[in-house]
């Protein structure tokens, strides 16, 4: 199961049954008027959290910090050290969940996955449907219980490299580009980037546009294939793609909704890729 529902967390929570993440991260404006991010750690503790959830710190225990980009992946005893220290092990039930559209809670999906832990679902709709049911709210620190221990395995097919990205382009090995950039992100008519637009031959499915508007929740599966119809449908593997690598999660997690599991994120996404002067990009019209 990749999702699951907040009556069922509320009843397994309580149960003991599983260890439930908030995962957020929160965007703030940087000195220079760029986004930059902060650890949601200070609006979990204040604001409350689901009952029992433990914050999992994405910007620092569960990326590299010593990587040039923020939210560069771990390695595999950086990820098992992280997850043993939220209480969790090969054997535990991981729900993981976040206060804006499920991105952040997408990305510690891909993680838990990408290093061979497959028992771990999204919560759908994310702490905002949670409060938008009236259902309990917990201000303050959640200690983790102990683990004993998490054994990570490398899953290198779930990540993708400049180089798997520039054979795409070139046609040397087949690929389909997915972008989950906002849509005036993608034709390059808004950004922080020094080069704008989006990789040549890139579909655009926006993180923002899997969610339901009203719920939060992820759209029905008939719906998500119409936003992802011309990738939902392609023959060739997919690689998934966004500015930081976070985005691009939320696209993966939708096609594996809809069936696709043969895709791969590239990490560095346009973060790296831009800063490449050769490395092409394109500016497009408007999305519809």
């Amino acid at each position: 199961m990749l999702t699951e529902h907040t009556s069922d967390v509320q009843t397994d929570a309580q149960r003991g049954a599983i260890v439930v993440l908030d995962a957020t991260v929160v965007p703030v404006a940087g000195f220079d008027g760029h986004p930059s991010y902060v650890t949601g750690d200070e609006q979990y503790l204040v604001s409350g959290h689901i009952p029992g959830a433990v914050f999992a710190d994405l910007l620092s225990a569960f990326s590299d910090p010593e990587a040039p980009r923020p939210f560069t992946r771990p390695d595999a005893v950086r990820f098992a050290s992280a997850a043993a220290a939220l209480g969790i092990d090969s054997e535990t039930r991981v729900v993981v969940y976040d206060s804006a559209i499920g991105q952040w809670a997408a990305r510690l999906w891909w993680l838990f996955r990408s290093f061979g832990h497959d028992d771990v679902a999204i919560l759908d709709g994310g702490l905002r449907k949670w409060e938008a049911e009236e259902r309990p709210i917990q201000v303050g620190h959640v200690a983790p219980i102990e683990a004993a221990g998490f054994g990570a395995v490398e899953r290198e097919d779930f990540w993708a490299d400049k180089q798997r990205v520039l054979q795409a382009v070139s046609g040397e090995a087949p690929a389909t580009l997915v972008c989950g950039i906002p849509p005036r992100e993608f034709t390059g008519e808004a950004g922080h980037r020094p080069r704008l637009g989006h990789i040549p031959g890139s579909f655009s499915a926006p993180a923002a546009r899997l969610v339901d508007r009203d719920t939060n929740a992820f759209l029905s599966d008939e719906a998500l294939r119409e936003v992802l119809a011309d990738v939902v449908t392609s023959p060739d593997p997919i690689v998934a793609y966004c500015a930081a690598g976070i985005a691009a999660t939320s696209d993966a997690f939708a096609l594996a909704l809809l069936g696709r599991h043969d895709v791969a994120v590239y990490d560095g996404s346009l973060n790296e890729w831009a800063a490449d002067e050769d490395a092409p990009l394109v500016l497009s019209a408007p999305v519809e």
